[in-house]
């Protein structure tokens, strides 16, 4: 058996439905850090995030391939999406 040459991806880590659901993963973990710590840097740093996870999903949608994980991966993206609205939105309240 052939060993796999080291610093080559493998087709999983390639994959966009695979890559979506990674960039969802990131996307949480910064939301919820956003969440626990609502400092300007922690919001725009999640709205980086969500930016590329919203990249990773068109990507995912153009090959249409694991439509019912990206589905429930685009769902989450949403709810992350209003979760951090919320936390910009307290985080920019004058009162």
């Amino acid at each position: 058996m052939a060993k796999k040459r080291a610093g080559t991806p493998s087709w999983k880590q390639n994959h966009p439905s695979t890559l979506f659901s990674n960039s969802v993963e990131r996307s949480e973990r910064a939301v919820k850090q956003a969440m626990s710590h609502p400092e300007e840097i922690a919001v725009e740093h999640a709205f980086h995030s969500l930016e590329r996870t919203e990249n990773a999903l068109q990507n995912a949608e153009q090959r249409q391939e694991h439509l019912d994980i990206v589905g429930q991966n685009k769902e989450k993206l949403t709810d992350l999406k209003q979760q951090l609205h919320e936390v910009d939105a307290t985080l920019n309240d004058p009162n």
